[in-house]
């Protein structure tokens, strides 16, 4: 029997350009469902099946989030949403209820085949996933949809502070400790200001808490040579990926617009995206 996977993602204001990319990607998982918790009812993309948005307002997430949590929250950027990625399974547990693993994803990616990577057999070994071998990715991260898993977040000694404080804590990742940890550092030699989810992880793995699966399996940076071929993701037409992450792409190029129709194949270049 196959695992069910929902994947959330908490999104507050326009769509960006690359949205209707990262939706037709998901066309390309018809066996995931995906979720967009959203304030955002505009028409821009087809959405296929599997894609369904769920109406909030930032006003109802810090409502929710201040009931689960049992203290105030005030979400008043949407930047600040990232610091609730490791939580969404304990915030919206009527989304993933029925799932056996449930993913935060961010919109700045092109996904390939998911299910080619997070196999029957790597879910029976693991309850946690990230895409990066060094830090927890906040672009996309997979959980067993277990109490233990969905609460694990509550190890971290400050996850109240970050929960509470309208300030963005970088807390799904790494605390902004992002050079230190590509130089190969350990999250558990670095000085950061708050405990981390990363830092969570690794303490959880490290003492047999949970299983947990760090590897580089995405394609993030201007590298070029990618190209999106019904639903793989694949560099230098030889190594494929589970998703190319858009956060460099997005900055060099934010005036580009998608056509009404995305293709089934296109390349990516460091610059731009060519049909």
């Amino acid at each position: 029997m196959i695992p069910k996977i929902a994947i959330l993602i908490c999104w507050s204001g326009p769509y960006p350009w690359y949205f209707p990319y990262f939706i037709h990607s998901c066309s390309f998982n018809p066996t995931i469902d995906f979720y967009i918790v959203t304030d955002n009812k505009d028409e821009l993309a087809d959405f296929p099946s599997n894609v369904k948005r769920i109406y909030k307002t930032l006003k109802d997430f810090n409502a929710i989030a201040s009931q689960k949590f049992g203290f105030p929250v005030c979400v008043d950027n949407p930047y600040k949403l990232n610091d609730y990625k490791p939580a969404y399974g304990f915030l919206f547990p009527e989304i993933v209820e029925g799932y056996d693993y449930w993913a935060h994803c961010d919109l700045d990616i092109v996904l390939g085949d998911l299910r080619a990577f997070f196999t029957n057999e790597l879910l029976e070994q693991y309850e946690f996933f990230s895409v990066r071998h060094d830090y927890t990715a906040g672009c996309f991260c997979l959980y067993k949809n277990s109490r233990k898993v969905n609460t694990i977040f509550m190890r971290s000694k400050d996850y109240r502070l970050v929960m509470s404080d309208t300030k963005h804590h970088c807390f799904d990742e790494c605390n902004f400790a992002w050079h230190a940890l590509r130089e190969g550092k350990s999250i558990m030699d670095i000085h950061t200001e708050i405990e981390s989810f990363t830092e969570v992880v690794r303490a959880a793995q490290k003492n047999n808490i949970i299983t947990a699966f760090f590897d580089f399996i995405l394609i993030e940076g201007k590298t070029g040579r990618i190209v999106f071929d019904h639903g793989k993701i694949v560099y230098k037409n030889r190594f494929e990926a589970v998703l190319y992450h858009l956060y460099c792409l997005k900055q060099v190029y934010s005036s580009m617009k998608a056509p009404k129709k995305i293709p089934d194949k296109y390349y990516f270049s460091p610059t731009r995206i060519y049909h």
